[in-house]
């Protein structure tokens, strides 16, 4: 017999996520058991870091939610920026601790869900389930039988695609002197930093008080920087277009998220599937990941609770995808201007129903009018193309290091 209905493979968003689900006791319906295997603290745990999403309902997890605001900001490069109300919806901001710590609390109230810390060396197929060979942090070996294993952990490289790009980004929690920042407004791409040869830049900010905020600078591009360019990017944004003035850094924050027309397994063993980010959950025009995980990880624990096969679904519909690829292609060919392209679409679509297109939830004739607000030919022509590319293997790179955080006052 299995030690476990499932076993849940690494502690971040998706597997959180899925064992809270199936942490829930639902009438008439069966509660899974559930072995969560968290990573030892070290280099396999990912470090702290910021998740946004939009959406207009109360949610599963609005105790984590640090921040919400309903008017967004894009800049151009020059010339006067776009603002809207997102109305209905509400674009929202959790940090990984909080969201672990409101989790966490819940899952130690099941009967049914046990914690475990182990680093996981290898997952294997057996009949009948599957077994998580284990190290504990007192460096002994154990297996783990379960019915059905979910897999969290990033993977080390991607399937082959016909375009991978990479969202890197660098930011600073940061408290200013005076009154800074606009606490009802979300600069979403601020396009005035400078732009790289290949890809796109922006900054980003996420004010959570007049003298309080996350600012980042993000890039589109094939290459992560090194700590220094990282570093200097996020000053430059800070004091020469933010003008910010004197400031404290309180925390940083660095992270790479994949963006690629690579069709991502879902399942790599008849008892195996993979959740999150390492199942396709990343929005590939975008690298949002957290709505998309709440999907999968939804109908995951609503099949099991069901006694069905729990096949991860894909978090994105089709139709979505195959326009990513076209955007995607369309960005590394250099055929689309990146700042031009979304100032454009922000400025032309109405934002809440451009926010429900980048989450997948628009019809075929909302796609169709918000196309034809693109750059029609370079994105004609990229379409076009994508059936001749051949499909390349991506390897992807180590997470850069998080550059050292700056003296806490800058003039």
């Amino acid at each position: 017999m299995p030690e476990a209905d499932v076993a849940v493979v690494g502690a971040g968003a998706a597997g959180l996520s899925l064992a809270h689900r199936l942490a829930e006791s639902v009438p008439g319906l069966r509660t899974p058991s559930v072995v969560l295997v968290d990573a030892p603290p070290g280099p396999l745990r990912p470090p702290p870091r910021t998740w946004c999403y939009w959406t207009a309902e109360p949610g599963r997890f609005d105790a984590a939610v640090r921040a919400e605001w309903q008017r967004l900001r894009v800049r151009p490069r020059t010339g006067a920026p776009v603002e809207g109300n997102i109305a209905p919806l509400r674009y929202r901001m959790i940090r990984s601790d909080d969201f672990e710590r409101v989790v966490s609390r819940d899952l130690a109230r099941s009967p049914t869900v046990r914690r475990l810390e182990a680093t996981v060396e290898a997952v294997e197929d057996v009949p009948g389930g599957a077994h998580v060979h284990l190290r504990d942090p007192d460096n002994r070996t154990r297996v783990l039988s379960a019915r059905w294993v979910f897999d969290s952990r990033p993977p080390g490289s991607l399937p082959a695609a016909r375009t991978t790009l990479l969202q890197h980004f660098h930011g600073w929690f940061v408290r200013t002197a005076r009154p800074a920042f606009d606490p009802a407004v979300v600069e979403l791409m601020d396009f005035r930093t400078p732009q790289p040869a290949h890809g796109l830049s922006f900054g980003y900010v996420l004010p959570t008080g007049p003298c309080e905020a996350l600012v980042e600078y993000t890039e589109f591009s094939a290459h992560p920087l090194t700590p220094d360019r990282y570093e200097a990017a996020v000053r430059h944004y800070a004091d020469d277009i933010l003008r910010l003035g004197e400031h404290q850094v309180l925390a940083g924050e660095t992270g790479v998220i994949p963006m690629t027309d690579a069709s991502v397994p879902r399942q790599t063993g008849a008892s195996v599937f993979r959740i999150g980010a390492a199942g396709g959950a990343t929005r590939p025009a975008t690298g949002y990941t957290f709505a998309g995980l709440q999907r999968q990880t939804e109908a995951v624990a609503a099949a099991l609770r069901r006694g069905r096969r729990p096949a991860p679904p894909a978090a994105h519909p089709m139709r979505s995808r195959l326009m990513d690829a076209v955007l995607l292609r369309a960005l590394d060919s250099g055929r689309a201007d990146g700042p031009e392209l979304f100032c454009r679409l922000f400025a032309r679509v109405p934002m809440a129903r451009l926010l429900r297109f980048l989450d997948g939830d628009t019809r075929p004739h909302e796609d169709l009018s918000i196309g034809l607000r693109t750059p029609v030919g370079p994105m004609l022509r990229s379409a076009l193309e994508l059936p001749r590319l051949p499909r390349r293997p991506f390897d992807l790179p180590t997470a850069p290091a998080a550059p050292s955080l700056p003296p806490t006052e800058t003039a």
